[in-house]
């Protein structure tokens, strides 16, 4: 995305672009040896027999739903750089390019449904082994597998909100109105399925860049509209932060699965069951920036791995 929208801006809103840029560019590199893998089930079996378990989910989670992670090997931040918040706040022409790009993405995510992680999980929630799940995706696919203790700490993309007024609009309501607004638009964009972000954003020519209309907000007219989830370089709501750390006081145990913990709006998790004496466990197909502070570390596939854990329980 272009800096041009936020030259001469409030200097305070430069700094937290920069800050948010740094958090991007994150990469997670290997700090500790790997775990035998037999000793690191053992353990993640363990805990779930223990019960209270909180579940903090990541990307991972969905990738066998069809929607690709950030940080992995394959992750599109080798490729897509996402927005920061202070872009789509202060940068109308990245606004509407990203509008523009999700218009035609958003249909890939909106088609995602549940894979056996987020079955699993809600099926050992069920069973009262996990105690609720923490997840920062935003596909809305643990409360379709029907998770039900449930906090979207980074939101959800089924939900627009006006950053003018406040108000809130259903996603799908607001593409049937894009829809309106560009008859034909979305079907005559040709789209590789795997060049779809996580967030729904794509990559689109400047020129279907320039043909795309946006609408405006249903209650005061304005353009200004975001997703409601949380954006590289904003913060999480209190209300979720307060609903997240009252759970995880309430677990007994922490269960990181197909997260990098790259984000600290993750991280923090890790930090504060180690704090309070809580065993952490991850499973993840890569290195995370947990690892050191994990008792318990099993590198493998997600769906796979609780699959197997709980047919053990």
């Amino acid at each position: 995305m272009s800096e041009v929208g936020l030259r001469g801006d409030d200097p305070s809103v430069e700094r937290a672009h920069a800050a948010a840029l740094r958090s991007i560019a994150r990469e997670v590199i290997e700090t500790v040896e790997p775990q035998d893998p037999s000793e690191a089930r053992a353990g993640l079996l363990s805990m779930l027999r223990s019960g209270r378990v909180m579940a903090l989910t990541g990307a991972g989670v969905s990738t066998a739903s069809g929607i690709p992670d950030y940080r992995g090997p394959e992750g599109s931040w080798r490729k897509h750089r996402p927005m920061t918040f202070q872009e789509f706040r202060h940068d109308p022409a990245a606004r509407h390019r990203y509008w523009a790009r999700s218009f035609v993405g958003w249909r890939h995510i909106d088609r995602a449904r549940p894979n056996r992680a987020h079955r699993t999980l809600a099926q050992l929630e069920a069973a009262g082994k996990v105690l609720g799940v923490v997840t920062q995706n935003v596909d809305g696919l643990h409360a379709a597998a029907g998770s039900r203790n449930l906090v979207t700490l980074h939101g959800d993309l089924d939900k627009v909100v006006c950053l003018n007024c406040g108000n809130v609009e259903g996603r799908s309501n607001l593409d049937e109105r894009l829809t309106q607004a560009n008859p034909g638009y979305a079907e005559a964009v040709r789209l590789d399925p795997a060049t779809v972000n996580p967030d729904g954003d794509v990559e689109l020519p400047q020129l279907w860049v320039d043909r795309f209309r946006m609408v405006g907000c249903l209650v005061c007219g304005s353009v200004e509209l975001k997703p409601d989830v949380v954006y590289f370089g904003e913060s999480v709501p209190t209300e979720r932060k307060e609903r997240a750390t009252a759970m995880l006081a309430d677990a007994s145990s922490l269960l990181v699965l197909g997260s990098s913990l790259a984000v600290m709006s993750g991280f923090r998790f890790v930090l504060d069951a180690v704090r309070e004496g809580k065993p952490v466990g991850i499973v993840n197909a890569g290195p995370t920036r947990g690892d050191s502070r994990a008792r318990w570390r099993w590198r493998t596939d997600v769906g796979a791995a609780l699959e197997d854990l709980a047919a053990s329980l």
